[in-house]
């Protein structure tokens, strides 16, 4: 009687080894699955995301000086050394933020705050062309320049066109 008793324990308990084994199995068969899509998903939206960066590095690039060889070119042939003239192009147009006046020598428009009107921000967009933003705290508003440099110091600006954007 123990005998049997013994033997039938062994074979439930086997039974119960080899049921949960197999249910293991399944189990982290499952997760691996799982976790293979989740894998292939992650490469295929990182792929997605490095050609997204891709293009906006390009969009980067674009309108801008320091990459628009014709017009780096442009005013190395007129003496100038690209090192020194865009500090100077810069630093030039953010001197014009230094005025007793009431308006800006630039900005179309007078504060109408009671705050000085001021270039915040400066993008060289080729040899002839600045795009600039200006506020004065609470309006603010960008302008495309026109610039041209006469008897190699004197550099004179135009505004092209502006807008004002509302608070």
């Amino acid at each position: 009687m123990k005998k049997r008793l013994f033997m039938y324990l062994f074979i439930f308990t086997l039974l119960l080894v080899i049921f949960q084994f197999v249910n293991s199995k399944k189990i982290i068969e499952s997760y691996d699955q799982k976790l293979t899509n989740y894998m292939e998903k992650n490469t295929e939206l990182k792929d997605s995301i490095s050609s997204i960066e891709d293009n906006k590095s390009i969009d980067l690039y674009t309108f801008r000086f320091d990459t628009n060889d014709s017009a780096m070119t442009y005013w190395e042939n007129e003496g100038y050394r690209i090192s020194e003239f865009v500090p100077f192009l810069k630093d030039q147009l953010m001197n014009l933020n230094i005025y007793d006046t009431e308006d800006h020598p630039l900005v179309p428009y007078a504060s109408m705050t009671g705050n000085k009107m001021l270039i915040d921000q400066i993008r060289i967009i080729n040899h002839k062309w600045i795009v600039a933003s200006f506020t004065d705290g609470t309006y603010w508003g960008e302008m495309l320049l026109a610039y041209d440099i006469e008897d190699k110091k004197n550099l004179k600006f135009k505004v092209i066109e502006s807008i004002l954007y509302q608070p």
